[in-house]
């Protein structure tokens, strides 16, 4: 009955693996096509946003009916109509967009950054608080750059931001696939060879 088990989770394990490679090695070609063309890959971020936009217009709008009173309807339709606005515009226009979406990445980097070193501040008592201040001062500095070199940097910034981020992510899967295949193959050989031998 242990023998059957253990071979059961052997072979889930081994499926784990596999598939957590694979996806990772998956979003590291995508992370390094996105570097590689950051311009196209800014233009998709900003179309993709679009459409979800645009489905969340609809949604607000199906809403709208089942809200409960005069003023959630009211509520419903006016957000249902600001995120079609915004949801056409960036598909209309992508380029136009992908100004607008890098205006809110860098104003998220500078919100990010002054929370993080706010935060590493509070928990100077902490062994880890410098980590928050220097996290923090790098999305600072970097929601700096964007803004000293906008708009120019419209072009590429979110295309590479999405690039280093699908790129960090998919080395992560594939080191935690392969952390797990190496951990399933000892696993196993203790379960098939029995209790592993000393010397």
């Amino acid at each position: 009955m242990s023998t059957d088990t253990s071979s059961v989770e052997s072979a889930d394990v081994q499926r784990g693996w596999r598939y957590l490679m694979g996806a990772g090695l998956l979003i590291t070609v995508l992370g390094l096509t996105a570097i590689a063309a950051p311009f196209v890959t800014g233009v998709a971020v900003s179309v993709l946003l679009g459409a979800l936009l645009v489905v969340g217009a609809l949604g607000h709008a199906v809403n709208a009916f089942s809200a409960g009173g005069v003023a959630g309807t009211v509520w419903q339709v006016a957000l249902a109509v600001v995120y079609a606005v915004a949801g056409i515009s960036l598909l209309a226009n992508p380029v136009l967009g992908l100004t607008t979406v890098t205006i809110l990445l860098i104003a998220y980097f500078a919100v990010e950054g002054v929370i993080e070193v706010a935060m590493g501040i509070r928990a100077r008592s902490e062994p880890n608080w410098l980590w928050y201040v220097a996290s923090g001062a790098v999305s600072l500095g970097l929601a700096v750059l964007l803004w000293a070199g906008f708009p120019s940097t419209a072009a590429w910034a979110v295309g590479l931001l999405t690039g280093v981020h699908l790129l960090s992510t998919g080395v992560l899967l594939v080191y935690v696939g392969y952390a797990g295949r190496r951990g399933g193959t000892a696993s196993g050989g203790e379960a098939m060879g029995g209790e592993p031998r000393s010397g």
